[in-house]
């Protein structure tokens, strides 16, 4: 099997076999974990309808980070909202249409400020946002999502229509905009609940394509290594004469000896012919 030698061979040997680790220790691995993310995300949802609201200090820790196993968890938080600091998420779709969140803090009546997400308005075709409600004042109790952070965006805050904008639902980011420090997560609002504008809409379950997907990678290396001894096996046969003449290219003329019919000796019908036709 010298030929496995020559160069072109090595160089696709080389591409199979990064092709086929590619597909067995990164593509495949990487498809099964986003499976894994995709059913936890369901269950969290599924949890978030299913299960009863409870005080957001049950859960969170004052300050904390909320984990990932409280998100879309159903809590109530009593406190005060505080207007100026509010700050829009731009740049959402929700439902299909273009939209804008509101984020809004409330000081809590333990002293700790939560970022709260009224809903959304929609902005019209040129991103240009209908008039914002102002939240109620004095003392009012929320029920909602717990929601972690979209974490830190790379473009800056800006200003438009007179309303200060952020590109992701992060509170650190939100809170350096608004110019009020608030915990990490946020809180998005059920429909009904005080100062609620439009609630955002849970979002429906995932289908989790991945898991098909990484078998995909994982039948695809198969493939890449069947083809590359297919080839391989093909090479050794035409180069010990093990593979017979392609069928496409057999004549009924040719002799049983594998001659071609074109050289071998023409039969008498064919030298009269040839006489007669002065093909001769």
């Amino acid at each position: 099997m010298r030929f496995l030698l020559k160069p072109g061979w090595i160089a696709l040997t080389l591409v199979v076999a990064a092709f086929a680790f590619a597909c067995y220790y990164l593509l495949a691995p990487w498809q099964f974990h986003r499976s894994d993310e995709r059913d936890g995300d369901n269950a969290a949802l599924t949890r978030a309808v299913a299960t009863a609201p409870v005080p957001r200090g049950e859960l969170v820790a004052p300050g904390a980070a909320p984990g990932a196993d409280v998100a879309w968890r159903q809590v109530t938080v009593a406190g005060t909202y505080r207007p100026e600091g509010q700050v829009l998420v731009r740049l959402r779709s929700i439902e299909g249409h273009p939209a804008s969140e509101v984020m809004t803090p409330l000081v809590t009546s333990t002293g700790e400020t939560v970022l709260v997400d009224r809903g959304y308005v929609r902005t019209d075709g040129q991103g240009a946002l209908p008039p914002i409600p102002a939240p109620p004042g004095g003392t009012v109790t929320v029920a909602g999502y717990q929601r972690l952070d979209e974490g830190a965006p790379t473009r800056p805050a800006v200003v438009a229509d007179g309303q200060r904008q952020v590109y992701s639902a992060d509170a650190a980011t939100v809170g350096a905009a608004g110019g009020i420090a608030t915990s990490p997560g946020y809180v998005q609002l059920l429909p009904g609940q005080p100062g609620v504008i439009t609630a955002v809409p849970l979002p429906p379950p995932d289908p989790n394509p991945s898991y098909s997907y990484a078998w995909q990678w994982l039948i695809f290396g198969l493939m890449a290594i069947g083809a590359w001894i297919y080839f391989a096996r093909l090479e050794y046969r035409r180069e010990h004469g093990l593979e017979p003449r392609p069928r496409d290219r057999q004549d009924p003329r040719d002799a049983a000896d594998g001659t071609h019919w074109d050289a071998q000796a023409p039969s008498p019908t064919e030298e009269k012919l040839a006489d007669r036709y002065g093909r001769r």
